[in-house]
């Protein structure tokens, strides 16, 4: 198995390898300030840009000159810039597919707690001060976390139908489906089925704005709730997708136990995460074990055996597993 993902053999290597944050936040300050946005109306030189975003100008020509070195901008001869061919496609708000909404969210959540890494693992704690249940009473900063689950499923609707044959089910759950990214996207795969959410009360607004018309028609319908206090809602085929890693071994166990009883006879859960030792490379996945050593009281990515055996005590049978997406591990677990 490849462990090296970085050149590590200079030191200059090793210094480039201890700067790459500089690229990051140039990335992430890029997006908050919807750069790629912008330029998607067409290519603009410094001036231009400093005008239309609001900028003081000391910098700029740098700042655009660094993503173009990144391969994120383009800069054509009479020094106008214009996005690049990634960039257009997955950093311009608004458009399919984009993944700016997840960045933004890193930008605000994971970027600053990063630099309390080393107290994280000399205490154990996780080093985001906001709790998730507070941060939901701020509708800015809610908005800016549903964006970033957005972000996260992109795509997966149509991944998971390719990997699992949903015909003679009727309804599927997402358990901590936000604002319903997943199920909006199952459903246009799939519109025979019924779609549920089941998460906090103060997620169900985002959930009616954003399935407003599946709403209406009876297709999809959203459970307030807590999982470790309620029931869940009984459907075909249950969902837990960037939900297990939230949580230590125990808690786990106690969640594919409740998933099992929601479960019909013959249906399934799937479950998707970014599960360790499933690639050759496991660096973006043990990176995101580490993001949930900093942003939770116990969570971490965990191994297919793991979840395999747990989801064997909680009483599934005929348990597989696939790629799903870069980095996510798809586990299929049947209830007889």
């Amino acid at each position: 198995m490849t462990t090296t993902a970085w050149e590590t053999a200079t030191a200059a290597d090793i210094l480039r390898l201890g700067n790459r944050f500089c690229d990051a936040k140039a990335l992430l300050t890029a997006v908050r300030l919807d750069l790629f946005t912008v330029l998607d109306e067409g290519p603009a030189d410094a001036e231009a840009l400093r005008a239309r975003l609001g900028l003081h100008g000391r910098g700029l020509t740098d700042f655009l000159d660094l993503l173009t070195t990144l391969g994120l901008l383009r800069r054509d001869s009479d020094r106008r810039y214009r996005n690049a061919e990634g960039a257009a496609r997955y950093l311009v708000s608004g458009r399919p597919g984009a993944v700016g909404g997840f960045l933004r969210g890193s930008d605000l959540n994971l970027y600053p707690v990063y630099g309390r890494l080393a107290e994280a693992l000399r205490t154990g704690e996780p080093q985001a001060y906001t709790d998730y249940t507070g941060m939901l009473d701020d509708p800015e900063a809610t908005g800016a976390f549903v964006r970033m689950m957005d972000g996260l499923t992109q795509g997966l609707g149509t991944l998971l139908t390719e990997a699992y044959d949903f015909s003679g089910h009727r309804s599927v759950l997402d358990v901590g489906g936000c604002r319903g990214g997943l199920v909006k996207q199952l459903l246009t795969e799939r519109p025979a089925l019924e779609g549920h959410v089941f998460d906090l009360p103060q997620l169900e607004p985002f959930f009616q704005e954003n399935l407003a018309e599946l709403i209406r028609a009876g297709q999809a319908v959203f459970h307030p709730g807590d999982f470790f206090r309620d029931p869940l809602p009984t459907a075909d085929v249950l969902v837990l997708g960037h939900i297990l890693h939230d949580w230590g071994p125990e808690q786990r166990r106690h969640l594919l136990h409740k998933a099992f009883d929601a479960v019909t006879p013959g249906g399934a859960v799937l479950v998707y995460d970014r599960m360790l030792g499933e690639r050759e490379d496991d660096t973006e996945n043990l990176v995101a074990s580490l993001n949930m050593l900093l942003v939770t009281d116990g969570g971490a990515e965990y191994t297919v055996a793991e979840l395999s055996a747990e989801a064997r005590a909680a009483g599934f049978i005929g348990i597989s597993h696939r790629p799903l997406a870069d980095f996510d591990t798809l586990v299929i677990a049947r209830r007889p």
